[in-house]
């Protein structure tokens, strides 16, 4: 990663439905984002997501909240400016979910300059493929605003 690259990480599990929309939402911006930007997408413990923005300059993480919100509805947090919500930690079904990467990277000084994270209400985190029709929409506004951050054009 060079020193003034955009990294965008999609996180998620793609067998609980729509746990998945980070993948999904990371998997739909290949190809639409501007030179220097990389697109990763990441399951299971993310605690190796501290090795994965070194260097980055910008880091961009999507991923899906259980928080009762309506389902597709989607949150903006600048991470690198606060902790996020504490029940955005527990919204996670990853054993290591993105609130402990953030504050464990935060604790340790190794949070890149610039940290925004993108959440999307989930509505089913059973097992099977596929996301609900409304989440699935917030992917794509999600993709639009994502590409905006990372001067992309999608």
């Amino acid at each position: 990663m060079t020193a003034t690259s955009t990294l965008i990480v999609g996180v998620g599990n793609a067998f609980r439905r729509d746990d998945g929309v980070g993948l999904v939402t990371a998997g739909r911006l290949g190809g639409t984002l501007s030179d220097g930007t990389q697109v990763l997408q990441k399951d299971g413990d993310l605690a190796s997501l501290l090795d994965d923005w070194q260097g980055a300059d910008v880091v961009v993480v999507i991923d899906a909240t259980s928080s009762g919100s309506r389902p597709g509805a989607i949150v903006r947090y600048d991470a690198h400016e606060r902790p996020l919500p504490s029940g955005f930690s527990r919204s996670s079904t990853h054993s290591f979910g993105v609130a402990e990467a953030i504050e464990l990277a935060r604790a340790l000084g190794r949070l890149p300059a610039r940290v925004v994270v993108f959440g999307i209400e989930g509505r089913d985190f059973s097992q099977g493929e596929g996301l609900s029709p409304d989440v699935d929409a917030a992917a794509d506004e999600v993709v639009r605003r994502v590409a905006e951050e990372a001067g992309g054009h999608a």
